[in-house]
């Protein structure tokens, strides 16, 4: 890494709020429509980790998305989705589903009972420009995930790049890493991260410090971290897992409809208005 580095600070510490999304899906929405200007050019983060099926089998049933990109990565599990375009397959243990939806497609995602449902679901906006791109999916295999070891860390690389390994998967709109980082028990890694870019923090299990002589920050909290062009962390007996995900903002009007994402509120009653008559699907 180069010298004079600037840590980027804790900016936000974010808890995440239970929820129950799709037919009955319990899971805990940690960034959300109020977030929008803080995580540009990310919209929403749903983390779901359960042991019991009946929190999720219920699942997603068909639903429309138009103007953003989906990224679902499973830890463990197993989701079967299909598509109005005639798609159809599923993610398991370790693989990331990135969807663009572009200028719009009905899916759905139907979670199958497993020992344990571990995993996110992240939405990345679109640039205006792109909105009504071709809908297009990134099936990422867990086998194909680039891994980067060193003393302190290991990294699958799911999206974008890191230490000169680019990951199964790159972005075609907004170029953003996607890092499943597992940082061992009493170690210090550093990240080199993107000045411009939005840079934040899931952390999966474990603890760990972003902050020289900072707090332990644990489970199921995310971490949004201010300017700079490093991260440390900080672990201490029991190491960390952390998804970290980093993307440049777009700094655009978010008009914002349930599944549908688009620039402006009349952007917004067309894609509606296409849902009833039957155009929406334009690919």
């Amino acid at each position: 890494m180069q010298d004079n580095k600037t840590f980027r600070g804790v900016r936000r510490v974010v808890q995440g709020i239970p929820a129950v999304d799709g037919a009955g899906v319990h899971l805990v929405r940690v960034v959300g429509s109020d977030d929008v200007e803080d995580f540009d050019p990310f919209l929403m983060f749903d983390a779901f980790d359960s042991t019991d099926p009946d929190d999720y089998i219920a699942g997603f049933p068909f639903h429309p998305h138009r103007g953003m990109e989906t990224v679902t990565y499973l830890i463990e599990g197993d989701i079967e989705h299909k598509d109005s375009l005639g798609n159809s397959g599923s993610i398991r243990d370790g693989d990331c589903q990135w969807m663009t939806a572009g200028s719009g497609i009905i899916h759905q995602e139907m979670p199958q009972p497993s020992p344990r449902l571990l995993g996110a679901q992240l939405w990345l906006n679109l640039p205006a420009a792109d909105k009504m791109c071709t809908p297009a999916y990134g099936d990422i295999r867990h086998e194909d995930i680039p891994v980067v070891e060193d003393a302190a860390a290991t990294v699958r690389v799911v999206g974008g790049s890191h230490a000169g390994h680019d990951g199964s998967f790159q972005g075609q709109h907004v170029r953003a890493n996607y890092l499943d980082v597992t940082v061992a028990p009493d170690s210090t890694w550093e990240y080199a991260s993107d000045p411009e870019a939005t840079l934040f923090a899931y952390i999966v299990n474990g603890a760990a410090s972003f902050e020289e002589g900072g707090e332990l920050l644990g489970d199921h909290q995310a971490v949004l971290f201010g300017a700079g062009d490093a991260l440390r962390v900080e672990t201490s007996g029991q190491g960390m897992r952390m998804l970290l995900i980093e993307g440049r903002p777009l700094r655009e009007p978010v008009a914002w409809g349930g599944p549908i994402v688009m620039n402006t509120t009349e952007e917004l009653r067309r894609a509606f208005s296409e849902l009833e008559d039957g155009t929406f699907i334009k690919a």
